[in-house]
């Protein structure tokens, strides 16, 4: 019997460490609305937070919408590893969830692409800032809640010039 392979999706490693910007997008599975809940939000931001600053990453920008999440994460240092900083958020959430929403969980893996300028890092930024806008949540990006980061503090001002 031929075990067929799973295709990898994924650059090596590598490419993924060190000053790498990475945006990842990771999905609930069955899009269940969890992040409509400012507690829950928090818990998540805070736990995403503490991955990137454990492993040498800015959080350039997050944004929680109903049913998934956007990250921008930038390494800080040589040794900095972003897409551990992902995982390790996954797996400590995914247990938050096994504890207190056994019916939710994340899907297996997440979308990611490196951003190879700043010129595309902050193209990126407005578009996942754009997103509660473009789904009809609110009409301004400004007004939606969920969102942060550990380097902007997104006056409407820096994002829109």
């Amino acid at each position: 019997m031929t075990q067929i392979k799973e295709k990898k999706h994924r650059l090596p490693s590598d490419f993924y460490a060190g000053f790498a910007t990475v945006a990842v997008t990771a999905c609930i599975e069955d899009r269940f609305p969890v992040f409509v809940n400012s507690n829950v939000v928090i818990q998540f931001s805070d736990t995403l937070i503490s991955e990137a600053t454990d492993n040498n990453c800015d959080a350039l920008i997050y944004l929680f919408m109903p049913d998934h999440l956007h990250v921008i994460l930038k390494g800080k240092t040589e040794n900095a590893q972003p897409l551990k900083a992902m995982n390790k958020f996954k797996q400590k959430t995914g247990y938050w969830f096994s504890q207190n929403a056994k019916q939710i969980q994340w899907q297996k893996s997440y979308y990611d692409h490196l951003i190879r300028n700043e010129e595309g890092v902050m193209t990126q930024v407005r578009y996942i800032l754009d997103n509660p806008v473009r789904k009809g949540i609110v009409a301004d990006w400004s007004d939606y809640p969920f969102k942060g980061s550990t380097v902007f503090n997104f006056n409407k001002e820096l994002i829109d010039n």
